[in-house]
């Protein structure tokens, strides 16, 4: 079994893999938004339709700026996602538990990769977009699940109303 293939079935396994693309480094890869699965924080949309642009920074102080952010319930966003540091990111949405969970697989295989609509892996000194339609009222967050980053407090808060 290839590298990407076990960790296509780890990702199945735990309940969080859907069929899309995702953003390596500064490379911006395709996905059929009609396609998309929904997840309980809402589905990947088309960052050229979003009304709205958020930017996220990322840094080696294990910190995002903002590390809070208010949406509507059914706005779409268009996260612009930029790496300041000099140690590879990423931002992954997800709900507390999603999150927890995939950081403790990312611990046990830490050079896993990905390829879902709602993580940004982000080389230093790179930006990528992302979009993302919240689409229930809630609290979610996003955090960077590279090994160790996460546990030191590399998490921040998506309040949808």
């Amino acid at each position: 079994m290839t590298r990407r293939v076990f960790a296509v079935a780890l990702i199945a396994a735990i309940g969080v893999y859907a069929p899309a693309a995702m953003t390596h480094g500064d490379k911006q890869q395709t996905i059929d938004y009609s396609k998309v699965d929904e997840k309980p924080f809402g589905r990947a949309s088309d960052p050229k339709k979003a009304k709205r642009t958020i930017r996220v920074d990322m840094s080696d102080t294990m910190r995002f700026s903002p590390a809070a952010l208010e949406v509507g319930k059914d706005e779409t966003v268009r996260f612009v996602v930029r790496n300041s540091g000099k140690q590879m990111h990423e931002l992954v949405l997800g709900t507390m538990q999603e999150l927890k969970e995939h950081a403790a697989l990312m611990r046990k295989h830490p050079g896993m990769e990905h390829d879902e609509p709602w993580m940004a892996h982000v080389a230093p000194g790179k930006s990528v977009e992302l979009g993302w339609q919240f689409t229930q009222a809630g609290t979610y967050y996003y955090g960077c699940l590279i090994p160790g980053h996460f546990e030191a407090g590399m998490i921040g808060k998506v309040i949808v109303k």
